[in-house]
């Protein structure tokens, strides 16, 4: 289904920022995507819609890492020979030492991905070694004794099974050398049947197992053994391919939808996921699933949940990805270490399912967030909750923006009935009710100002004299940096290390209770409250503080 354009005007209405989004420029769509050559891409197309659906699903998958994603963003420098880094030398020493000991004529071949992101100029731990003249699990066998002639021991060793319903057609070996697993297949290339979506495997030359790959950039090699590079389809120096037609066609039909969802493990489509959100293109690579009609297959919801989505959430979702994403960079991409850039992309592309709950086996009302990243997506379950932590507090965050570019202390009505200010000051009103929320989203407090200041309507981002003309994305900018810096100066980083000056017991004792409850929760809260206006404060002054407080507001028929 396409972008609904009415929805896209709702989000300029809305949120100005946007406006600036190069994606809503061409209407959700981009038409560059870095995947294969033409011919090559043709040839995958024909294939998948008359044989091989998974093909192309595995293809959809694929990385998009060649240039960044600024404005105008630079190219990628591709560098002429490979790197290794230390371990991979000794990984590779090991395996050659093999050959050397038992006299083998076996060539080694790193393939795939690996080589690309090394010739990138990228770290890669995804080792997959193509093997000529034998299987990965004879070849493992022979690394096993020649570690054992030089007194070491694999760390751990493995064979998967063939899974033609998963398209795995041949075995893999894997073994583990100095904590890094190792994947070993033979050399293959296959033959497809009309009658059958399922290819033939059988073992290939270096260049049939070339050909056969499903990008170009994919087939090229690394030959461990001369240690250099091979490019045997003559294609693959080319790094900003089109994608051709005949495949967007393939990959809109229903067969390719229907294999991406059961031949392709969820783990898979995770780990492929991942890999975009972390790259160079993550706005480039969601565009492509979602003009490829992909994204509620990658994304699936779990059934019952309610509110219904609107038509055009995909595009929302995709817009705030990237106005996160070009608001990252213009505050400066190293301001962010790789977790918040990846979880604040993870936030913003789920930005729109937020409010959005469904049923689970219990009957519990669950975030369907939740369920994109447990069940859609197999992710790390930790993920989930950091990102619906940001989601929680960016309502509160935005309401305070305004206060903390001015330093007023007027807080808005929404702040004000969920902070409990125990009597202080009214100029520390501003610093105790940041810190509240600071404590709720804790070191994701960047990510979660970032959404909101892209959120932020654009009178506040366009209130200075001195920001008239300055483009959209500037002002934005301007606000963060303006609540950044203010947050910092109430002196609020790390607050949420920040312990309590006094204990449940002495509360108890102060009250004179002889059990909890809510009396002593709501002076937890109070004592939080005085210890966020007093910063320098001990805990025999706020003893005191809460003894005159607390006997102060007694009835006097004591």
């Amino acid at each position: 289904m396409r972008p609904n354009l009415n929805s896209v005007a709702n989000l300029h209405y809305h949120f100005p920022l946007l406006r600036f989004s190069p994606i809503f420029s061409r209407a959700g769509f981009f038409y560059n995507p870095v995947v294969g050559s033409q011919t090559a891409l043709r040839s995958a197309a024909k294939s998948s819609l008359s044989t091989g659906a998974a093909t192309t699903s595995r293809l959809l998958l694929r990385r998009c890492t060649c240039t960044t994603m600024a404005t105008d963003p630079p190219a990628v420098p591709v560098r002429d020979e490979i790197e290794l880094t230390e371990v991979e030398r000794k990984i590779f020493d090991r395996l050659l030492g093999t050959l050397r000991k038992f006299n083998l004529t076996t060539e080694l071949r790193v393939a795939g991905g690996w080589v690309r992101d090394k010739l990138l100029g990228k770290e890669c731990y995804d080792i997959d070694i193509a093997i000529d003249n034998m299987s990965g699990s004879q070849f493992v066998d022979s690394v096993k004794d020649y570690l054992e002639t030089v007194n070491e021991v694999a760390q751990g060793d493995c064979v998967i099974a063939r899974n033609p319903d998963q398209s795995k057609h041949l075995e893999t070996a894997r073994m583990r050398l100095f904590d890094q697993w190792i994947d070993f297949v033979n050399l293959r290339c296959e033959d497809y049947n009309e009658n059958s979506r399922i290819p033939t495997m059988k073992f290939g030359t270096a260049e049939e197992d070339a050909y056969r790959r499903d990008l170009t950039i994919n087939s090229l090699f690394y030959n461990i053994n001369n240690s250099s590079v091979e490019d045997l389809t003559g294609r693959g120096a080319r790094f900003e391919f089109e994608m051709d037609e005949d495949l967007k066609e393939a990959a809109r039909c229903e067969e390719v939808k229907n294999a991406l969802a059961a031949k392709i493990s969820k783990e898979r489509v995770g780990t492929e996921i991942e890999l975009m959100i972390s790259g160079n293109q993550p706005v480039k690579a969601m565009s492509y699933i979602a003009d490829l009609t992909l994204y509620p297959v990658v994304f699936c919801f779990p059934p019952n949940y309610q509110p219904e989505v609107s038509e055009g959430c995909q595009t929302q979702s995709i817009a705030y990805l990237e106005a996160a994403w070009s608001l990252i960079h213009s505050i400066g991409y190293a301001s962010f270490t790789d977790q918040q850039r990846r979880l604040a992309l993870y936030a913003s592309l789920f930005l729109p399912f937020r409010n959005i709950t469904y049923k689970d086996a219990k009957g519990k009302r669950m975030p369907v967030v939740n369920y994109i990243f447990r069940d859609s997506l197999k992710q790390k379950a930790s993920d989930p909750d950091l990102v619906m932590k940001v989601h929680q507090s960016i309502d509160k965050l935005t309401t305070l923006i305004p206060s903390l570019i001015s330093k007023a202390e007027t807080m808005p009505p929404e702040v004000n009935q969920e902070m409990e200010f125990a009597d202080v000051a009214t100029n520390s009103k501003l610093q105790i009710s940041t810190g509240f929320v600071l404590r709720e989203v804790k070191d994701l407090w960047r990510i979660a100002l970032l959404i909101s200041t892209m959120l932020h309507p654009s009178d506040l981002a366009s209130s200075s004299k001195e920001d008239n003309g300055k483009p959209e994305l500037d002002k934005r900018k301007d606000l963060f940096k303006a609540a950044e810096a203010a947050i910092l100066e109430l002196g609020l980083d790390n607050v949420w290390d920040m312990k309590p000056l006094i204990n449940g017991k002495e509360i108890m004792s102060v009250l004179q209770l002889k059990s909890g409850g809510p009396l002593v929760k709501e002076w937890q809260q109070k004592i939080l409250s005085w210890q966020l206006a007093h910063p320098t404060g001990t805990a025999h002054e706020c003893l005191e503080w809460m003894k005159e407080t607390h006997y102060s507001k007694r009835p006097e028929t004591e």
